[in-house]
């Protein structure tokens, strides 16, 4: 049982990164510093939406962006860290 938590753990640490990574692409495409026409850059950032959003599609439909500002990545962050304490002490 102690590996199937450990595993869910490591597998919502890797989600919780794809997410940061999500918003910090997201923020490089908006000023400009990533290109998506180049077809690389677009297939990177297209593999990371598909992954991310989800998620972030749910938490959008019950707290839609404020003012053009998206907090679903935070919410979704905050429950992530949640889980995971939970987990954690469920291993104690």
């Amino acid at each position: 049982m102690d590996l199937i938590i450990i595993l869910l753990i490591k597998a919502l640490t890797i989600y919780l990164w794809l997410i940061i990574a999500s918003a910090v692409v997201s923020w490089l495409v908006a000023f400009d510093v990533l290109n998506m026409r180049n077809k690389w850059v677009y297939k990177a950032c297209r593999a990371l939406d598909q992954a991310v959003d989800p998620s972030l599609r749910y938490v959008r439909k019950v707290i839609p962006p404020v003012g053009g500002i998206d907090f679903s990545p935070m919410v979704v962050l905050f429950l992530i860290y949640f889980v995971q304490n939970f987990l954690i002490s469920q291993l104690r």
